[in-house]
């Protein structure tokens, strides 16, 4: 299946404009936060426990998906938990840890901030062929494994 005709670009013109993209997101991941009277730390982590779904992560899974110590996951947790967005559960397999567990009305409060971002995302890959989504999927996947090694590099690891 052959694509729309996309304009020409250079690797260092796409580098510019995912640039200018990640600026923005972190702006309005900044605004979104705050609408939903969270941080911008806390609404990470509160996306990694919704993307879980049902596998209730543990606080230390939270921590490695967040990028953030154990010790840093556990304030997150208690705000979440204030906030009405989580609660905590003990492992069924291992009294030691805690699962955490997203609270029934916390995806309803999320995604009516979120939908119409997604709603328009999703409008855009509609554009795309099945081809081209997963060219930009690998590309995601890649770029973050690339993000994560120079992340690791800056934290000394």
């Amino acid at each position: 299946m052959k694509g729309k005709p996309r304009p020409e670009a250079t690797p260092q013109q796409a580098l510019d404009a995912m640039d200018q993209m990640i600026a923005l997101a972190l702006v309005s991941q900044h605004d979104i936060a705050q609408r939903l009277g969270l941080n911008v730390t806390d609404l990470t982590c509160l996306g990694h426990v919704m993307g879980a779904a049902e596998q209730h992560l543990t606080a230390g899974d939270l921590a490695e998906h967040a990028n953030i110590t154990t010790g840093a996951v556990t304030g997150v947790l208690n705000r979440l938990e204030r906030a009405g967005y989580i609660h905590r559960r003990p492992d069924p397999n291992d009294r030691r840890r805690v699962r955490v567990v997203l609270d029934e009305s916390a995806a309803a409060r999320v995604l009516a901030v979120y939908g119409p971002h997604y709603e328009r995302l999703g409008t855009l890959f509609a554009d795309y062929t099945p081809d081209e989504t997963a060219v930009l999927a690998d590309w995601f996947a890649r770029a973050r494994a690339a993000m994560q090694l120079s992340l690791d590099e800056i934290r000394g690891k």
